[in-house]
């Protein structure tokens, strides 16, 4: 990276860190600002957890109210990026769970494949279709998926979140790997015939 861009980096986090201190301070301005700044990104989280645009924006706005109700106690103004987006996945998943989120359990003893590589040639979809057929899953393995995939969350800390077992979320994942294959698999095949 040269000076330049360093520079511009260094200008962007300064004017983000006196958006978020002035926010504290009650400026609506600085707040429409960042929102202006976050709201894409969080509502592409919101987007992909909950499967429908309404929800979503639902969900965003919720998100961004509570986040700046409780702004003037976020001490740390440099961890605002994580710290919204962990209120904006919170309320996700507390409106799964108010859906009653459907994550079956697994019986005991019932085997489950793990996969440790995941082969599957996805860069021959395009986004959109990837995103339908994440969609389209049932809420548990949705949920699962999201958290573990586009959050970074592991199999025990998701079984925590969700009230499930470690092996219930990775058989979940599994699940949800499979159903997404099985859906671009049909419409290649439509595609094709």
């Amino acid at each position: 990276m040269n000076s330049v861009s360093m520079e511009e980096v260094s200008t962007q986090q300064t004017i983000h860190k006196h958006l978020i201190i002035e926010s504290q301070k009650g400026d609506q301005g600085a707040m429409s600002s960042l929102y202006g700044l976050y709201s894409k990104a969080m509502y592409n989280i919101c987007r992909r957890m909950m499967g429908d645009e309404e929800v979503a924006k639902d969900l965003l706005q919720e998100s961004f109210v509570d986040a700046f109700q409780k702004l003037p106690k976020l001490r740390e103004v440099n961890t605002f990026s994580s710290w919204i987006k962990r209120i904006v996945v919170n309320n996700c998943i507390n409106a799964l769970r108010k859906k009653r989120l459907d994550t079956a359990q697994l019986e005991e003893g019932q085997d489950f494949i793990e996969e440790e590589d995941d082969d599957y040639e996805y860069a021959q979809f395009q986004a959109s279709q990837i995103m339908q057929s994440i969609d389209s899953l049932p809420d548990g393995c949705k949920t699962v998926l999201n958290l573990y995939l586009f959050e970074g969350y592991d199999h025990k800390e998701i079984g925590e979140i969700l009230g499930v077992t470690e092996s219930a979320s990775k058989a979940q994942y599994c699940k949800a790997k499979a159903r997404i294959r099985k859906i671009l698999e049909e419409e290649r095949s439509q595609n094709a015939g």
